[in-house]
């Protein structure tokens, strides 16, 4: 009997020292666990604003109204006494204190000065949990760029690019509970990790140039009944984006789905929003996300590179029929003329096709396909935006005979808006390509704001060849299909587009179905900005004709908004265009 009781005694003290020393450290745990509640403290998202530092996107703090119903006497009393306060009606608030499930959210992002009130009249089990909500301070200005936050955080465009930016690091803080997990009143917080706000990110969009942008964009869709219209406006030097626009058609034949009412505190807006409205934001950034065949304004591919080669020269003089055949397949130009005989500005400034095709024959598929690299298609743009699409472009692995005339005139490579923009950026930046930007700075909860890197730049023409592309481009404005572009008092160089849109299969186009473009910059000499409009399905289809004005309107507001001088002679660019006969303004088809 004494072994047993020894044996006994040595068994328990073995369990004793595996429970208080070896093991000690779990079952502290375990304790904690069933006497104590985490709960998470969000931490407030960081504001978006313009380059001006005035705010676009912003979280206000706000409070959410929490029973613990266990600990609530008098359901009724107090769900009376809430109601004025909640402005929720008494009957609603009553069920809700019966439940019984310890936690019972009564409102939602109240208005902090109302939590306040409820916190001074000290209802017993009623306590407040930090939120936020997100005001978006200009109604849907600029949306498919700002995007938009959900539940998680960021859930589209620069709200979702930056979400772990602005969405900062949420807190922790501990509390005592019973067994049965109800919170012990007037129990002290055990254990606390505040929470750390986000940064802000201040972009390089002007709110007045996007405003005029939006406005003129959406006249535009509505008046030529396109589908969808993209517009965006470029500090030539910097790269920086200071207008970015992407609007859709409600109109009942177009077959884009509006996006949904955005949601904001400020009256006021760009654009009503409603179903009854004509035009609406877009539901992405078709200005990076929508590829489409750029047509003749990718035509800038085969002059620079025909230039830059010793190929060509301005005044280069070809012989210029009004159609050809390559390996079974027809091509021609928008019109039919009699043989020409043409310079190459000339063939620039009436965006012959033939033409064009003549000049890219003497380059050969490397250099052509070479050209189409450098000049920025084919890879991202370094914006980094959600859904960006870096385009689908032509490789020698794929190459066919038909793509000697097709590539050069813009009908083989799908690209993206603002990767026209920016080669013809190039031009415009004295044969510097600059890489575009959209957050100038970030912004820390105390207020700094650090500028970010200046972007990264590489030369793609030399001077000489930018000059005489710049030559050539303002005859396209001054006496070709862009006179519509032409913005009084300044000299202007650009190019227009008027593309067919591909369908299923082989070589398909969509009849009756074009995208109509016009990019260019100004001043021509010295420039400052470049600029690009583009409607999907417009009627006229004419770049020329329908995208060149709204370019216009745009660039003209924009310059006189920075004060840019106006350009010495340019009124005599108007007046040679206003006297040149109709039908020596060739139209634009590839």
């Amino acid at each position: 009997m004494r072994i047993v009781l020894a044996a006994c005694l040595f068994l328990l003290m073995a369990r004793l020292v595996d429970v208080q020393i070896l093991h000690s450290s779990s079952y502290q745990a375990a304790a904690r666990g069933e006497s104590t509640e985490s709960i998470r403290l969000d931490s407030l998202r960081g504001g978006i604003y313009a380059r001006d530092g005035s705010p676009l996107a912003l979280s206000i703090p706000t409070d959410n109204v929490v029973a613990d119903d266990f600990q609530v006497a008098h359901p009724v009393k107090t769900a009376e006494a809430l109601a004025p306060l909640l402005n929720v009606p008494a009957a609603t608030l009553a069920p809700e204190l019966h439940r019984h499930s310890g936690y019972v959210v009564l409102a939602r992002q109240l208005p902090e000065s109302t939590g306040r009130k409820v916190l001074a009249d000290a209802f017993p089990g009623i306590t407040l949990a930090d939120t936020s909500r997100r005001v978006v301070t200009n109604a849907n200005l600029a949306e498919p760029v700002l995007g938009f936050t959900n539940s998680t955080g960021g859930a589209a465009g620069l709200e979702y690019a930056y979400n772990g930016l602005l969405a900062g690091t949420p807190g922790k803080e501990t509390l005592v509970q019973s067994p049965s997990g109800v919170s012990l009143p007037q129990s002290d917080v055990t254990s606390l990790v505040s929470s750390r706000a986000g940064q802000g990110i201040e972009l390089t969009l002007d709110t007045q140039l996007q405003y005029e942008t939006e406005q003129a964009l959406a006249q535009a869709v509505e008046s030529s009944q396109a589908l969808s219209g993209t517009a965006i406006v470029m500090d030539v030097k910097t790269g920086q984006i200071l207008s970015m626009a992407n609007l859709v058609s409600t109109h009942p034949k177009a077959p884009v789905t509006p996006t949904p009412p955005a949601s904001s505190d400020a009256s006021g807006g760009v654009i009503p929003i409603g179903p009854k409205d004509a035009v609406n934001e877009a539901p992405n950034n078709y200005a990076v996300t929508q590829l489409y065949e750029p047509g003749s304004v990718f035509k800038l591919v085969t002059f620079s590179a025909a230039l830059q080669d010793g190929l060509i020269n301005p005044n280069s003089i070809f012989t210029v029929p009004d159609q050809m055949t390559l390996d079974g397949s027809l091509f021609h130009d928008a019109d039919p003329h009699p043989t020409e005989h043409l310079t190459a500005t000339q063939i620039l400034a009436q965006s012959s096709n033939i033409g064009t095709s003549i000049i890219a024959q003497g380059l050969g598929e490397q250099r052509l396909l070479a050209q189409v690299g450098n000049l920025g298609f084919g890879t991202p743009t370094g914006l980094d935006f959600p859904g960006e699409s870096a385009g689908l472009v032509a490789t020698a692995a794929q190459w066919e005979p038909t793509d000697m005339v097709s590539l050069p005139i813009g009908q083989v490579d799908a690209v993206n808006a603002l990767q026209v923009l920016d080669a013809y950026n190039a031009v415009a930046n004295g044969g510097t390509f600059v890489q575009p930007e959209l957050v100038q700075a970030t912004v820390n909860p105390s207020g700094t704001v650090n500028k970010t890197p200046a972007s990264p730049t590489h030369r793609v023409f030399s001077p000489e060849v930018d000059s005489e592309l710049t030559s050539m481009l303002e005859q396209v404005v001054s006496s070709g299909t862009g006179t519509s572009a032409i913005v009084p008092g300044y000299t202007v160089a650009g190019k227009t587009g008027t593309a067919q849109i591909p369908t299923t299969g082989k070589d398909a186009y969509t009849v009756g179905a074009y995208m109509a473009s016009f990019v260019g910059f100004a001043p021509a000499v010295n420039p400052t900005f470049s600029t690009i409009v583009v409607l999907d399905r417009p009627t006229p289809i004419f770049g020329g004709t329908v995208a060149a004005p709204v370019f216009s309107q745009i660039m003209s507001y924009a310059l006189h908004r920075y004060d840019i001088p106006t350009t010495p002679g340019a009124a005599t660019q108007g007046a040679t265009a206003s006297t040149t006969p109709a039908s020596s303004q060739a139209q634009d088809i590839t």
